[in-house]
Formats: C-alpha cells, structure tokens, sequence
C-alpha cells in the first residue's frame, strides 16, 4: 500500500460529502472542534488541579498550629474557554459515612 495522491483524496472527499451531505459537514466540523477545546481545557484543568493538590511540604499531625479547615469554593467546569452558558458547578463528593 502506497501513499494517496491527489486523486485518491479527492475522491475519498466526494464520497464523504455523499455520505454526509454539505450542509451538515460544517455542523461536524464545529462540534468537532468544540470536543477538542472541551478536551484541552479539562485537561489543563485536571493537570492545575494535581499541582495545587500535591503540597511540597506536608502538614505535620503533632504541630498545634489551630488553623480550622476550610471547605473550599465549589469548583466550576466550562464548556470552552470563554463560554459561561453551559458552565456548572460541580461538588466535591464528601466522606459522609458514620463509623
């Protein structure tokens, strides 16, 4: 098997316009694109999220500092970077079992 010339992409282009329609090409080319950014954003996201959650110097169990834990703000997730309509909170799943 060889490399695909000009011929055999063109018509490997027709077939999927056939296939698909013209009209709808540019709506797949879109969302596409959108699952890509969705994607690299999520990804960035969980790559910032490691960093921040693994402290270079853990906390120490004797040290009576008397520092409370907080609980943190609730994080969002967003569908593209910029896009705020379709953003939502997300929370935490929480230990919540009686022992």
């Amino acid at each position: 098997m060889g490399r695909l010339g000009p011929t055999e992409i063109i018509l490997i282009l027709v077939v999927i316009i056939l296939l698909f329609g013209a009209k709808k090409l540019p709506d797949m080319a879109r969302s596409l694109g959108k699952s890509a950014r969705i994607l690299k954003s999520e990804a960035k996201a969980m790559k910032s999220d490691d960093q921040q959650s693994a402290p270079a110097d853990p906390p120490q169990a004797g040290t009576g500092t008397g520092a409370t834990a907080q609980d943190p703000a609730p994080r969002t997730i967003q569908a593209a970077p910029g896009d705020v309509t379709s953003s939502r909170p997300v929370t935490e799943p929480s230990d919540t079992t009686k022992r």
